[in-house]
């Protein structure tokens, strides 16, 4: 180095001993913490197919949103028979129309993502069958600038090519709201990821608590003739054996020991903290319902008291969650399906056909009916309603 050529030859360098380790101090507590990833595979094998709370909310309120019954409506009328409402009915040979519905609301759900797909001979035509396709599956490829040019769909190795570019888009891609992310969406899943993980654990806990006969660990005190507490190695080898195989698991529940001499049975009571493993359960519990919308008396979780009975709660769960996600996909689903129906041809839910909002439809049109001043036109437009004929 340069400082070298200007050392006196007499000079003598002190010699520095530094070990890289011995900066570093050996530290030890409880462990990091073991999250799930949050990609939409894991979260749905954890918060879903591994969680009872997060399967209930996912099941309700896709079965609650695709039972809803839909209407097709324009300026003019409100139609009984209407080739978008038999497509709807029978979008493809393998579904229904509330099956199709529950398919496209649970993966909406489970990934913030929802496809569907329209099939027909040519895509000019008029599509002759809806499919929806796993959101796990599709990728997004963005153009120059920023919007999607094209879908990938990827079954194995196979992988297909959905083009945007055309005139009617072949996949429709309905997405919750993500703040950073310009092309995926934000699901309820990944906002209820924490309380999963503690949900899950908790359940773990117990189950391990179970296996255990239910009951707090104890310890086996040994205390030789001599007052020395130490045993032979076969000794100690055969009674971790005995114990192993005679007094652990739930078969073994309430089985009594027999203890020989110089041992003694020293039972180990629970911890505050052990205590609190229910209650910690019971609210990850209900924030899992809170991200999902899911009221949590509807699930049966205790100590919730947000509602005074089960009708309100089932009412607020229709206005606050089911009915939102239902009227933002027919809207998705009106628009793209515009061009093949008609530019105000729209799918709609038919409020007065929902049981948990019978008592506040009929107050509405019990509200509507008696304001004398209102003209017809504008009752049946206050009620969601097309114009008659005449009053057009």
């Amino acid at each position: 180095m340069v400082f070298n050529l200007f050392r006196r030859a007499d000079e003598s360098v002190g010699e520095t001993k530094a070990s890289a380790a011995a900066p570093v101090i050996a530290f030890h507590g409880s462990g990091r913490v073991a999250w799930t990833p949050r990609d939409s595979g894991s979260l749905t094998r954890n918060g879903f197919a591994g969680n009872p709370v997060g399967f209930r909310c996912v099941k309700m309120i896709a079965e609650a949103a695709a039972a809803l019954p839909l209407v097709v409506q324009d300026d003019k009328a409100r139609y009984t028979e209407h080739p978008l409402a038999r497509l709807m009915a029978s979008p493809n040979p393998g579904q229904g129309g509330a099956a199709l519905l529950e398919a496209f609301y649970g993966q909406l759900l489970l990934t913030g993502d929802g496809y569907f797909e329209a099939a027909g001979e040519t895509p000019e035509e008029t599509p002759s069958e809806v499919f929806v396709l796993r959101s796990d599956r599709m990728r997004v490829i963005p153009g120059a600038d920023g919007w999607p040019v094209a879908y990938e769909y990827a079954v194995g190795a196979r992988k297909h090519r959905f083009d945007m570019r055309g005139g009617f888009a072949p996949v429709l891609h309905v997405r919750n709201f993500h703040p950073h992310d310009d092309h995926y969406g934000l699901s309820a899943m990944q906002a209820a990821a924490a309380a999963l993980d503690v949900h899950n654990a908790a359940s773990r806990w117990s189950k391990a608590l179970l296996d255990n006969a239910a009951r707090p660990s104890g310890a086996i005190v040994y205390k030789g003739a001599d007052g020395q507490g130490h045993m032979g190695a076969d000794q100690y080898s055969r009674l971790v054996d005995e114990l192993a195989s005679h007094h652990t698991g739930a078969a073994n529940a309430g089985r009594p020991m027999l203890l020989e001499g110089g041992l003694d049975w020293k039972p180990m009571g629970f911890s505050p903290s052990d205590m609190e493993f229910q209650k910690t359960k019971e609210s990850a519990a209900r924030e899992i319902a809170l991200a999902f919308g899911v009221p949590p008396m509807l699930l049966g979780l205790p100590g919730d008291n947000t509602y005074a009975n089960y009708q309100e709660a089932n009412r607020a769960f229709y206005r606050l969650t089911v009915l939102p996600l239902v009227n933002k996909t027919v809207a998705a689903l009106s628009t793209w399906l515009e061009p093949h129906f008609g530019k105000d041809t729209r799918l709609m839910p038919d409020l007065d056909q929902v049981p948990a909002l019978s008592g506040e439809r009929e107050a509405q049109w019990r509200r509507i009916g008696a304001a004398d001043f209102l003209t017809d036109a504008e009752k049946r437009s206050l009620l969601g309603l097309p114009p008659l004929a005449d009053q057009r």
